[in-house]
């Protein structure tokens, strides 16, 4: 009998030739088999699977459920080599995902924190962050992907910027705006004069003259939001870097709204331009704004008036 170890090895392999991160899967289900070897029990079974995702006190349902999730999708992966493997049914920790209330920036309010990162302290800090910040308004992508870019992703003569390897690893090509052509290129001569010898191929450069860390920049974004009054210090939550993504999807939408454009024949360009791996990503956020949730509503509404008259 294969054990349990060499099948998750295989299950993990055949995974990430799909594409997935896994980013803490392997952990836990080696985890669950260690589980399974303390209890001595040969094959996986339903009531071991919930035991050991039930078993954390004090955490929240959804890492319970997490934690279940990942040992049914392997169970049903052993199950096709060995059917006394037993797959845990569906519900039997029940969590359905809130997703955060986005928030949504004005103008104004993203004017204000690219002004605060250009007082950053710092030889390239200032300029670094302030323009990460004014291409995540433009563009909507996601801020690992900016901080991932490459020079050789950012081509400033065709306008196109290469985003490689992204979420569920897909890449995809975004094309840019002259003004966000003209921003790059300007940060691109000022990056290089000040730093000839590069310690990375990355775009955009921290005081190390390497690539700025993800988490460094959320922190420099959580401060920045404290010095324009969009967050409380004291708070533990407040407006997220990711919400410029969902501000950029928004306004999108509400344009076109207004412009009078199928909707449903062009959101799946959104959906590709901002690399979702479904479309239904992207109609969230019809329902997650009140005010798309109102154009929604009056063009329905004015559809059903054109059909009645």
């Amino acid at each position: 009998m294969t054990s349990l170890r060499t099948l998750c090895e295989d299950y993990l392999a055949f995974r990430r030739s799909l594409g997935a991160k896994l980013m803490m899967t392997r952990g836990l289900l080696f985890q669950f088999i260690a589980f399974l070897a303390q209890r001595e029990a040969p094959f996986i079974t339903a009531a071991l699977a919930l035991e050991w995702a039930s078993k954390p006190e004090g955490v929240q349902q959804e890492w319970r459920a997490r934690r279940l999730s990942e040992v049914r999708q392997f169970a049903r992966y052993v199950h096709a080599v060995d059917p006394r493997h037993e797959v845990p049914p569906q519900r039997l920790l029940p969590y359905r995902r809130q997703r955060p209330q986005p928030y949504i920036y004005s103008v104004g309010e993203i004017e204000d924190l690219i002004g605060a990162a250009r007082d950053l302290s710092g030889r390239l800090r200032p300029r670094t962050c302030s323009t990460m910040l004014g291409l995540l308004a433009v563009t909507g992508m996601r801020s690992g992907e900016v901080v991932r870019l490459d020079r050789d992703d950012v081509d400033l003569r065709q306008g196109i910027l290469t985003i490689r390897e992204s979420k569920f690893g897909k890449s995809r090509l975004n094309l840019c705006h002259d003004t966000t052509v003209q921003a790059l290129g300007d940060y691109a001569a000022w990056r290089d004069e000040r730093c000839p010898r590069p310690q990375s191929p990355a775009f955009f450069l921290n005081e190390r003259a390497k690539r700025i860390g993800k988490a460094n920049f959320r922190k420099t974004f959580k401060t920045l939001t404290c010095q324009t009054g969009l967050r409380d210090p004291a708070a533990s939550r407040g407006p997220r870097l990711h919400d410029l993504r969902h501000t950029f999807s928004v306004r999108t939408l509400i344009r076109w709204y207004r412009d009078c454009v199928d909707i449903d024949r062009h959101l799946p360009r959104l959906s590709t331009w901002l690399g979702h791996s479904c479309i239904a990503d992207s109609y969230w956020y019809l329902t997650a704004v009140p005010e798309l949730m109102a154009l929604a509503a009056r063009r329905l509404d004015e559809r059903q008036g054109r059909r009645s008259s």
